[in-house]
């Protein structure tokens, strides 16, 4: 099960929040918000990381 954790402005900013969560080790997948239709580089995405494990992307997050 996967929940939204946060969101990215556009598809550049999502990958590198993806990357960064799964270089320290958690599963992450990022969603276009929105209808397939308007799916773009520039709409802005959903990062989503498994249920119950938030509080790894809050540790990662104040690491930074």
């Amino acid at each position: 099960m996967w929940i939204e954790y946060m969101n990215a402005p556009n598809l550049i900013t999502a990958e590198m929040w993806k990357d960064t969560f799964e270089g320290e080790g958690l599963a992450t997948k990022i969603m276009p918000e929105g209808e397939i239709t308007d799916w773009a580089e520039q709409v802005s995405y959903k990062i989503y990381v498994p249920k119950g494990r938030e509080h790894v992307a809050d540790e990662i997050l104040r690491k930074l």
